[in-house]
């Protein structure tokens, strides 16, 4: 609906009002000034026939032939047309026409009202004067007899200029009047919609959010109650936007630091909220997944059944989803009815936890439970054997005693190393959790000097060389013990894999952001696909070559914690049939 500015209602109210008003009473005013003007020259001229009717009445009772020149005499004399007329409408005599010539005069209304013994009076245009003429006619009697009727005539014309004289003053006067409270018509409607204005200004202006200005408190009582109701609401607006604002901050501020996914769907399927841990979860960027639908973006067909399930039922639901991706994840999934401040259904909400991480290392824990007991069950069972075999007779054979004997040393050395490096192992990893590692600044050169000297010995067997290439300026923080073994480990490991004759590189290196320790050999190298496993405990890639050169699966381990516990990671980069190139990142 279009609509208008309150001044101009305003504005118009008034002017409509103001013309018509004005229109009145000028009409009222002119009608009734022409009103009096014609009652006076009304009664003026009733005296003026009376004082005409006695002498015309002398004449005409005698039917004297000088009524004619007493009528022409008096006409001057009054300064009006005489006229008079017999009871039968014949014209007897007129001061300024020639009766003779003058047509009946019964049907003029004066004249019938004055033979009906009643003074008469009319106005109308007369085609013998050629103007308009105001009629006074009077009974003339004689002993109660009717003996004709005086009239007098008078012409307005005189009495039209005087009352348009008037008309235009009066007309005049209200153009004046109604310029004036057109004026002051505008200057009040100005002075009420100026204040509306400012107060539709200070409501656009709390429309958008800014309370920082009130609105201006109006003189006028009811415009001020306003403007004090409105402050009034913006206030309170205030406080609410501002509590619903922290409500809202406090909500996205623990989703979005949640680990679990959460995802808020209505009824129709779309998501009414989600944090970033669920766009990441489901793989989807967070700012585009604002109110799609959940087919545009959930692929995974269990992840949008399990949705789907959980929009069509009231029941909690719970369940391990796979997610194929760059790299699987298993994700666990709870879901729920959402419901509103009322209880009513309106949805549900889903939570995601990705338990990738626990189940691999469920599986880890698994294998390191069964590799234990294989690495444990091989040496034991070897000695009980060859115990048996002892026992059974074999002692008696000073030879065979002696070579079963070795053999056992051998398998009791072998456990002996595995418990060794379990022990080490967990005294790195609890040392660690309670942060009792002693880190100080030593020098890099030494511990890997250190590390090549317990390494020799083998490598002097296969005929290799190590080569150390390290500035014996570089000073890190570590424990140089620790840093020692870990890189003993990888020598060691280097020896063992390389064939003789070849040449193992360690070297130290400082940059801007960290400290890195590489042991490089020429090796048999590791395929691809055992990289990522190579650290954890007991794996082996070649595992009858692995044991039989003495080693017990833990050192890549050992090297993989100590570093974590100086805040740094170990990598490896390998070719088969070129060897591979081990390296310790330390934070600087």
């Amino acid at each position: 609906m279009r609509t208008r500015p309150l001044i101009w209602q305003i504005f118009s109210s008034y002017f409509l009002i103001i013309v018509l008003a004005v229109l009145i009473i000028t009409g009222y005013t002119s009608r009734s000034i022409q009103q009096f003007f014609h009652a006076q020259i009304i009664a003026d001229l009733q005296v003026r026939a009376r004082v005409t009717g006695d002498r015309v009445l002398e004449k005409l009772i005698v039917n004297s032939p000088d009524l004619q020149p007493l009528c022409r005499e008096l006409g001057p004399e009054i300064n009006a047309r005489i006229t008079v007329v017999l009871p039968s409408g014949v014209v007897a005599a007129d001061s300024e026409e020639d009766p003779t010539q003058m047509e009946n005069h019964g049907d003029r209304p004066e004249i019938q009202q004055a033979i009906q013994d009643r003074a008469g009076s009319a106005v109308r245009f007369s085609h013998t004067m050629n103007k308009n003429m105001m009629y006074v006619a009077l009974p003339l009697k004689n002993n109660s007899q009717m003996a004709g009727v005086v009239r007098v005539a008078f012409p307005l014309t005189r009495l039209q200029n005087a009352l348009s004289m008037v008309y235009a003053k009066t007309i005049t006067g209200g153009v004046i009047t109604v310029i004036l409270a057109l004026l002051v018509s505008w200057y009040i409607a100005r002075k009420l919609s100026r204040p509306l204005n400012e107060m539709k200004s200070g409501a656009e202006r709390f429309a958008q959010g800014d309370f920082s200005q009130p609105v201006a408190l109006p003189k006028t009582q009811e415009m001020s109650r306003l403007a004090q109701a409105l402050n009034l609401m913006a206030a309170q607006m205030d406080d609410r936007i501002q509590t619903v604002v922290s409500q809202r901050n406090q909500q996205e501020a623990v989703l979005s630091s949640m680990v679990e996914g959460v995802i808020a769907l209505d009824g129709e399927q779309r998501v009414i909220s989600l944090n970033q841990a669920a766009a990441r979860l489901i793989g989807v960027p967070f700012e585009q997944a604002q109110g799609q639908l959940l087919t545009e973006i959930i692929g995974n067909p269990s992840l949008k059944a399990f949705v789907l399930h959980s929009l069509e039922t009231s029941a909690p639901m719970e369940s391990e989803i796979s997610v194929q991706g760059q790299e699987t994840q298993i994700l666990q999934a709870h879901g729920s009815v959402l419901r509103d401040a009322q209880g009513e259904e309106i949805g549900a909400v889903v939570v995601l936890n990705d338990i990738t991480r626990l189940r691999r290392l469920e599986q880890v824990r698994r294998d390191f439970v069964a590799n234990v007991s294989h690495e444990l069950r091989t040496p034991i069972t070897s000695i009980k054997g060859f115990v048996e075999t002892l026992l059974d007779g074999a002692m008696d054979s000073p030879e065979d005693a002696r070579r079963f004997l070795q053999i056992i040393a051998k398998q009791a050395d072998r456990l002996n190393a595995i418990l060794g490096d379990l022990l080490t192992l967990s005294r790195i990893e609890e040392e660690e959790r309670k942060s009792l590692i002693q880190i100080e600044q030593g020098s890099l050169y030494d511990a890997l000097t250190g590390a090549i000297q317990q390494c020799e010995g083998k490598a002097e067997e296969k005929n290799m060389h190590i080569v150390l290439e390290c500035d014996p300026a570089i000073a890190v923080p570590m424990n140089a013990s620790l840093i020692e073994q870990a890189v003993a480990n990888l020598i060691d490991n280097a020896v063992k894999f390389s064939d003789s004759g070849k040449e193992v590189l360690v070297a130290g290196i400082q940059t801007n952001e960290e400290t890195i320790i590489r042991v490089e050999d020429h090796g048999c190298g590791i395929p691809a696909e055992y990289l990522p496993r190579l650290f954890e405990r007991f794996y082996r890639v070649d595992k009858a070559r692995s044991r039989s050169m003495g080693g017990t699966g833990l050192g890549l381990s050992i090297v993989k914690h100590i570093a974590k516990a100086h805040g740094g990671h170990v990598t490896v980069e390998s070719t088969v049939g070129h060897g591979s190139m081990f390296s310790i990142h330390l934070p600087k």
